[in-house]
C-alpha cells in the first residue's frame, strides 16, 4: 500500500480508523439520545419537548462552530483537534449522566455540539482529503460513510440494554467509555495529517473567492432544502405512517427502513460516477425523492404503495453525506476544503437542528399531507438548483488560483 509523504497511517488504515470513531461517535452523541430520552425526561421531571431541545442546541452549537472549525484544519489538520474533540465528548457524556435539572442538561448538550463539531463528518472528511491521492478519495469516502451509516443499527439497541439493564445514567458512564476509546485512535490514528491541500499539484481556488461563487450559494440552497426535508421525514414519518393507517409496529419498522437503504444509496451513487458526474447522479436522486414523497399521500395507505415511495426515498437518505465533499473537491479542489466545507455545513446544519419543530407546527396548522408534501417539493427543487449548480462555469479569477 502506498502512503502519502509526510504520513505514519497510511490511507486504508487511517479509513479504517475514521470509520470506527464515525461510527462510534454518531451512535454515542447522536443516536443514543432517542433511546435515553423518555427515562431520562421521567427522572428529571421535565416535558420530553423540553428534553429534545438540548439535542437541538447540540446541532446548533455544531453548525455555528463548523467555520472556525473548518479554518484550523486547513490550518493545523485534524490530529490535535479531533483529539481534542474526543476528550471533551467523553467528558460531555460522563456528565450527562450526572443532570438533574434542565439548565445542567442543556449546558452539557453545549459541550457535546462542541465536540460534535471537532469529531464527526465534515472534520473527518478534511483528514481524508489531505491524507489520500484525489483518485482515492471517493472510495476512502464511501469506506467511512458506510461504516458509519449502521451507527444507529448498533447503538441505539445497544443503548436500549444498557438502559433496560443498568439505567441511563449507567448507560450514560458505558457510553462515555466507549466513546473515550476514539481518543487514542484519533491520537495515533491522525499523526503527521497534513492540513487539507498541503499535497495537491494544483491550487485551484481559494475559500474567499469560492464565497463569491454564485454556484456555491446554489448548492448552500440544494443542501438545506434536502438537509430540513429529511430531517422533517426523520422525525415526523411515524407519524404521518400512523394517520394512512398502518399499526405503530408497522410503521416504525417502514421507517426503519431508511437507515438501511441509505447504505445502499451511497454504494448506488459512488459506483454510478463511473458514467455520470456526482452531481448529476444526485440531481436525479433528489427530483426521484421528491416524486417518491409526493405520491405517499396517494399510494401509502396500502402496504406495497408506502414501501415503494420510502425504498425510493430511502436510496437518497444518505447520500448527501457522500456527494457534498465529492462535489466540492470536483469544484473547488482541495485547497482551503475545511473552510469551505465548514461554510456550506453551517446553514445545512442550522436547518437540520430547527426543520423538525417548523415541521411540528406545520403539521398541527395545515395537517400531515401538506408536510409531506413541502418536503416533496423541497426534495424537487433541491434537486433542479443542483443541476443549475453543475451548469455555471467555475472562473478562478487572477490571483485566487495559480499552480503550486
Amino acid at each position: 500500500m502506498t502512503t502519502t509523504p509526510g504520513l505514519t497511517t497510511g490511507p486504508g488504515r487511517l479509513v479504517g480508523v475514521l470509520a470506527v470513531t464515525q461510527t462510534v461517535g454518531y451512535g454515542v452523541l447522536y443516536y443514543a439520545f432517542s433511546v435515553i430520552l423518555g427515562p431520562m425526561s421521567n427522572d428529571l421531571g421535565i416535558s420530553h419537548t423540553t428534553a429534545a431541545g438540548a439535542l437541538t442546541v447540540a446541532v446548533l452549537v455544531a453548525g455555528l462552530l463548523s467555520i472556525p472549525v473548518g479554518r484550523r484544519l486547513d490550518a493545523r489538520g485534524g490530529h490535535g483537534l479531533m483529539t481534542a474533540g474526543s476528550i471533551i465528548g467523553s467528558l460531555a457524556v460522563l456528565g450527562w449522566s450526572q443532570v438533574h435539572n434542565a439548565v445542567q442538561l442543556y449546558a452539557v448538550f453545549v459541550l457535546i455540539g462542541v465536540a460534535s463539531a471537532m469529531v464527526l463528518y465534515e472534520p473527518a472528511f478534511a483528514v481524508v482529503v489531505a491524507a489520500t491521492q484525489p483518485a482515492r478519495r471517493a472510495k476512502a469516502l464511501l469506506g467511512i460513510t458506510l461504516v458509519a451509516g449502521f451507527a444507529s443499527s448498533i447503538f441505539i439497541p445497544l443503548t436500549g440494554q444498557l438502559v433496560d439493564r443498568i439505567e441511563w445514567r449507567q448507560a450514560l458512564v458505558v457510553l462515555a467509555m466507549a466513546l473515550a476509546l476514539t481518543v487514542p485512535l484519533h491520537g495515533f490514528g491522525l499523526r503527521r495529517v497534513a492540513a487539507a491541500g498541503r499535497h495537491e499539484r494544483r491550487l485551484r481556488a481559494s475559500p474567499a473567492w469560492v464565497l463569491r461563487d454564485s454556484a456555491f450559494w446554489l448548492l448552500a440552497a440544494t443542501f438545506v432544502l434536502h438537509g430540513a426535508a429529511l430531517a422533517v421525514i426523520a422525525v415526523h414519518l411515524v407519524q404521518y405512517l400512523i394517520s394512512l393507517g398502518h399499526p405503530a409496529v408497522v410503521a416504525a419498522t417502514l421507517a426503519g427502513l431508511l437507515g438501511l437503504l441509505s447504505v445502499t444509496g451511497r454504494v448506488v451513487t459512488t459506483l454510478s460516477t463511473r458514467w455520470l458526474p456526482m452531481a448529476t447522479i444526485v440531481g436525479i436522486i433528489l427530483i426521484g425523492q421528491g416524486v417518491a414523497m409526493s405520491l405517499l399521500p396517494v399510494l401509502g395507505r396500502d402496504l406495497p404503495g408506502a414501501i415503494a415511495c420510502l425504498v425510493v426515498f430511502g436510496l437518497g437518505f444518505g447520500v448527501a453525506s457522500i456527494a457534498t465533499p465529492v462535489i466540492l473537491l470536483e469544484r473547488y479542489g482541495a485547497t482551503g476544503y475545511g473552510t469551505i466545507a465548514g461554510t456550506l455545513a453551517a446553514p445545512i446544519l442550522i436547518a437540520k437542528a430547527t426543520a423538525p419543530l417548523g415541521g411540528a407546527l406545520l403539521a398541527a396548522a395545515l395537517g400531515y399531507r401538506t408536510l409531506v408534501l413541502l418536503v416533496a417539493a423541497s426534495c424537487a427543487v433541491a434537486g433542479l438548483l443542483l443541476f443549475l449548480a453543475q451548469r455555471l462555469p467555475v472562473e478562478v479569477r487572477a490571483g485566487q488560483g495559480s499552480p503550486v
